[in-house]
């Protein structure tokens, strides 16, 4: 948590919010990616890539 608190003081100070779009944006991929690295699922996400 140490991460993502000084992450969220570093845009509140330097005013730098729309970082924050693009940061939600590499989380949900990375998650898609790791869900679908395991899963019977993966054959079908990729294929929407």
């Amino acid at each position: 948590m140490g991460l993502i608190s000084e992450l969220w003081g570093f845009m509140k100070v330097r005013k730098k919010f729309w970082l924050l779009p693009i940061i939600i944006i590499l989380v949900l991929l990375g998650a898609l990616i790791i869900f679908t690295e395991s899963s019977a699922v993966a054959p079908f996400i990729y294929a929407l890539f």
